[in-house]
């Protein structure tokens, strides 16, 4: 079996099932913004947290 881009088959069905038309131009710009934050967001989903300590009452208006 060949190895395929799972993006270049799942961005335009996920955009088909809302819906939504994409021509070569919009598809690019979703593939640039996805090979550029994708990376980081796999990163940050793999990120052992398990050790902190969740913060208290916390008050999302300010800074922790």
């Amino acid at each position: 079996m060949e190895a395929t881009d799972r993006a270049a088959e799942f961005i335009p069905a996920g955009l088909a099932s809302l819906g939504i038309e994409a021509d070569e131009v919009d598809l690019a710009v979703i593939s640039a913004a996805h090979q550029m934050f994708w990376p980081a967001i796999r990163d940050l989903l793999s990120l052992d947290v398990s050790g902190v300590e969740p913060e208290r009452c916390p008050d999302l208006s300010r800074a922790p």
